[in-house]
């Protein structure tokens, strides 16, 4: 009998398929399945622990036996979280705020989450998925990122600005995920008396983020996809030696 299955997430990437069409015997165990993968490709068996099977888009026992025609699917942990955001960190005292999101961002929403009456001014930088590289037609973007350490590397900049410049509050929100053209993938917002040191924290906010926390770009184009290469701070290179 046939069935087909269905890979998600980093399975994907550790098969090198979105989804496989496969004969089995009659009353074969989703076990077994899985093992025949994880046979051939030893990550997943490592996985193993973390990963849930499901059945006609449905949880199902490892032990369940398939039918023909049925559609199974290896499900690594879902990245989501329970709210808007998977990953953040808030300074309720000082009221900067720094996190990671699957969500469209809302650069307006978070200058309103910073402003106090003493704040003349805001600045709102977001970087934005263009349409193309060197002319090479973009079709959308992908990140992904080590959470609990880029959060906490964003909060660590972000407290270092709020030292060195005259501002009052900043917030840095990444997204993850699939990024559309023209979607946001980053915003810096920085609250402040007067524009010239919330203009000057927000550009030294996206610099050192671009250079210091761990998320990863990949580029899809009609004809392929490639990760885009970045350069880490010399900071962090140091610390190799």
């Amino acid at each position: 009998m046939q069935v087909r299955v269905l890979f998600f997430g980093i399975t994907r990437e550790i098969v090198g398929l979105r989804e496989d069409t496969i004969e089995v015997q009659p009353g074969a165990r989703l076990q077994s399945i899985f093992e025949d993968y994880a046979s051939r490709f030893p990550r997943l068996r490592q996985m193993a622990p973390s990963l849930v099977m499901a059945r006609n888009q449905q949880f199902a026992d490892p032990d369940s036996p398939a039918a023909d025609g049925d559609e199974i699917a290896f499900l690594p942990p879902v990245s989501g979280g329970s709210g808007v955001f998977t990953h953040q960190i808030e300074d309720p005292q000082a009221g900067h705020f720094f996190a990671l999101t699957r969500a469209p961002v809302d650069g307006a929403a978070l200058a309103r989450r910073l402003l106090r009456g003493e704040d003349g001014a805001f600045v709102n930088f977001e970087g934005v998925a263009r349409n193309n590289t060197k002319g090479r037609p973009t079709k959308y973007l992908e990140y992904e990122c080590y959470e609990p350490m880029a959060v906490k590397i964003m909060a660590e900049i972000g407290a270092d600005l709020a030292r060195s410049f005259a501002i009052g509050r900043i917030a840095m929100v990444h997204r993850l995920g699939r990024i559309e053209i023209g979607e946001t993938s980053v915003s810096v917002v920085v609250t402040a008396p007067h524009r010239k040191p919330a203009f000057e924290a927000a550009l030294e906010g996206i610099n050192r983020l671009k250079r210091l926390v761990p998320v990863w770009k990949k580029e899809f184009f009609a004809d392929g996809e490639v990760w885009v290469d970045g350069e880490w701070d010399d900071s962090v290179l140091r610390t190799r030696a």
